[in-house]
């Protein structure tokens, strides 16, 4: 199976931001700790978003990524504190070029 790259991008209340990035950093921990089909889950912020960028060893990972405890606290605690629903794409690989930099 390949790999699959998920992109989630979220839109905090100016506000709650702080909130938003200490919530994030819990489910990162959490994450990073139960999940072995989980290769990646990085944080990146923006002026006005924060951006996930999240690799799994397979399609079955993220099922079970969706079905964790790390996503569900997540998704309770950035409850009314984004402006919008979260962004998310599920995307596969399309390896290109340099094989080491041509991936995630």
């Amino acid at each position: 199976m390949s790999a699959v790259i998920v992109v989630a991008t979220a839109f905090p209340v100016p506000e709650r931001k702080a909130e938003v990035i200490a919530a994030f950093e819990a489910a990162i921990a959490q994450v990073h700790s139960e999940e072995p089909g989980c290769e990646l889950y990085a944080l990146h912020q923006g002026e006005d978003r924060l951006v996930m960028i999240e690799k799994y060893a397979s399609q079955d990972a993220v099922a079970e990524h969706i079905k964790g405890k790390g996503l569900a606290a997540l998704r309770a605690a950035l409850e009314g504190k984004l402006s919008s629903p979260m962004d998310v794409q599920v995307l596969i690989p399309h390896p290109a070029g340099n094989a080491r930099k041509g991936a995630l």
